[in-house]
């Protein structure tokens, strides 16, 4: 059966406009707003943002209103209505809208995933196969009229919260399927394959993300992941984009930046607090990361409070 292109497009505006039309009306100020279904929250944004360092949790983001730029590593990707970015694997990325206003608010649907069904799922119906080779566990790919769709029908819910419980289940449900049979599919496959290579850099990823202030010794990572000090270290930076060290590097100084502005430590408490020795070395790599030395961030930060 031929698919009619014109109709194509015609459903997506369709569902976007009601999407669109049915946030808007729950989210009045910006920010970032959980739902009634626990996976599910919406961002409103009125105006360009400034750049945003975050460590992202695997989720499906989905504009439908604006456009946003992420950076990951050296790499920047920039997405919009037309395209959707799923995040695979626990990443320290940055982010900033680059458009919004208050006639036309940026508005995006964050997804996080369960990755027991996503399992459950893939045990139920097994991929056909899965690359050889690592790739990015981070990417975007065309919308289509299928998953707004799905998308659409669970966004519904929540205008009758009676529902939610009995149906919400079956349409995030319906979402997995259509992101594991997307033309990018085989990568969310192969995170969820138990014995995968993959699925092992993410165990190193797991245990970075609580281990970071620690000294890091590749071959206690390589140990943990079960793969060679070689193949780990060619499999990481394939799927991050950045070695172990500089994943780390970005994990210690996000979260000095965090301790410092929400928690009011000074800046060698920060320092030491994520696992640093030398104030300088701190200081030399926290400029190259945030463009101004630890103290003149605060400084700004607090002056535009």
């Amino acid at each position: 059966m031929e698919t009619n292109d014109a109709s194509g497009f015609h459903d997506i505006a369709a569902y976007r406009a009601e999407l669109t039309r049915l946030l808007m009306r729950r989210v009045a100020e910006p920010g970032v707003h959980e739902t009634a279904i626990a996976p599910l929250h919406v961002i409103r944004m009125d105006a360009p943002s400034a750049l945003i360092h975050t460590v992202h949790r695997p989720a499906l983001c989905l504009i439908l209103q604006g456009r946003k730029e992420i950076g990951l590593g050296e790499e920047q990707y920039r997405y919009d209505p037309l395209n959707y970015l799923v995040v695979s694997v626990t990443l320290p990325i940055s982010g900033r809208v680059i458009e919004a206003s208050p006639d036309a608010p940026y508005i995006c649907i964050r997804l996080d995933f369960d990755p027991a069904e996503i399992a459950q799922l893939i045990a139920e119906s097994p991929p056909a196969g899965v690359p050889d080779e690592p790739s990015r566990g981070l990417f975007l790919d065309r919308i289509d009229a299928p998953l707004l769709d799905t998308m659409l029908r669970l966004v519904r819910l929540l205008d009758t919260p009676k529902d939610i419980a009995m149906l919400a289940p079956l349409a995030l449900r319906e979402l997995y399927y259509r992101l594991l049979r997307g033309s990018h599919g085989r990568r969310l496959y192969e995170i969820a394959i138990g014995d995968s290579q993959t699925h092992r850099v993410t165990r190193a990823i797991d245990w970075l993300n609580k281990h970071y202030t620690a000294p890091l010794r590749i071959e206690e990572l390589a140990q943990v992941a079960n793969l060679s000090s070689s193949t780990l270290h060619h499999r990481f930076k394939a799927i991050t984009a950045m070695s172990p060290l500089q994943y780390q590097k970005q994990l210690r100084l996000q979260e000095a930046r965090r301790l410092m502005i929400n928690e009011g430590l000074d800046v060698s408490s920060a320092c030491y607090r994520v696992g640093y020795e030398s104030p300088s070395q701190f200081s030399r790599e926290y400029s190259r990361q945030f463009g101004v030395p630890p103290s003149k961030d605060l400084r700004q930060v607090r002056q535009s409070v």
